[in-house]
């Protein structure tokens, strides 16, 4: 009988689709559950409030937790699902073992059988249970590759080659953007296009507002760019698996940890657009170590244009390998 993994998955959609990848190696060895989490206003509160309890969860809305049978281990994809694995792992006797993703702060940290970290987490907590990373796992798989490019290059067919991925992300900590990065991110797009030609798939995320949005569509189509756009809260199907498979470069804000991972998964050359008093000093330690690691280039740099990554990045490989040890 395989071992049962339950994953937390809360309204965090970038640490869910880190989970989404580790899980995508697990499945063939365990049984993994998704437990989809809502939260009331009481999940705000930090977790050394919260401690080893269901604080903060709306449990007639959430998958359901009590009265079940407690998994082997649980996948905690946030700071906000720590207490709910705490909780799980002291009602079943110690029973069930903790994976962490991300850093969640110091409280609970001590119960934690395996802490996952990024090397810009590096610093922030010394324990033996952590083991750190390049970037993020993501859900970018050489066979998830091969099956969006069958379903979505028909789709962009109509489009002249090559094809330029933009990944454009926002606000940090709800800190708003100098508009000022989105007109020379625009500026870079079109010096691009004007070296490659061919055409770009664009798309935005919810921190990105729509002011963002306005000055990039408004600098692309006075280009007169070939796009295929999806921007944020579109109602139709969202194409950034399409754009991943079928894109022969990819440009991407180094904001966005999840999704510039995701960029380097695909072994596509990507350059990284930090713009100005953008990025975070963590940010700026993440994008470095993709530098560092020749997972991508800075769009700055001279020659950026020719870039070839050497390899490609998915530590949902490694973490999976851990899990698989831990659960011996």
């Amino acid at each position: 009988m395989k071992k049962v993994i339950w994953a937390l998955f809360d309204d965090r959609r970038g640490s869910v689709g880190q989970a989404k990848g580790i899980i995508l190696k697990l499945s063939d060895h365990f049984d993994v559950v998704e437990k989809n989490i809502v939260y009331t206003k009481f999940a705000a509160l930090p977790n050394w409030v919260r401690r080893s309890s269901l604080i903060g969860v709306n449990t007639k809305e959430s998958s359901p937790l009590k009265g079940e049978n407690f998994p082997d281990a649980v996948i905690s994809v946030s700071r906000r699902t720590l207490p709910i694995a705490l909780w799980i792992k002291k009602h079943s006797s110690g029973k069930t073992k903790i994976i962490q993703l991300m850093y969640p702060g110091k409280y609970g940290c001590d119960q934690i059988d395996l802490l996952v970290l990024s090397e810009h987490d590096r610093g922030k907590i010394n324990m033996d249970n952590v083991f750190y990373i390049t970037g993020s796992p993501h859900r970018i798989f050489p066979e998830t590759l091969a099956e969006n490019k069958i379903k979505w290059e028909p789709v962009f067919a109509n489009l002249p080659k090559p094809w330029t991925m933009v990944v454009v992300g926002g606000s940090v900590k709800n800190k708003p953007v100098d508009p000022k990065n989105f007109e020379l991110l625009a500026q870079r797009i079109v010096q691009l296009h004007d070296v490659v030609s061919g055409s770009i798939l664009i798309t935005s995320s919810r921190r990105t507002g729509k002011e963002a949005e306005n000055i990039l569509m408004e600098k692309i189509n006075k280009a007169q760019i070939p796009a295929y756009t999806y921007l944020w809260g579109e109602e139709k199907e969202n194409p950034i698996m399409g754009f991943y498979a079928c894109a022969d470069r990819i440009i991407a804000t180094g904001d966005s940890v999840s999704m510039v991972c995701e960029a380097c998964g695909t072994g596509k050359p990507v350059m990284i657009f930090q713009g100005k008093n953008w990025m975070t000093k963590k940010h700026q330690k993440f994008v470095q170590s993709l530098f560092d690691g020749k997972y991508a280039v800075d769009i700055e740099k001279l020659g950026a244009i020719d870039f070839i990554p050497e390899k490609k990045l998915n530590p949902a490989y490694e973490i999976a390998h851990k899990i698989e040890n831990l659960l011996k």
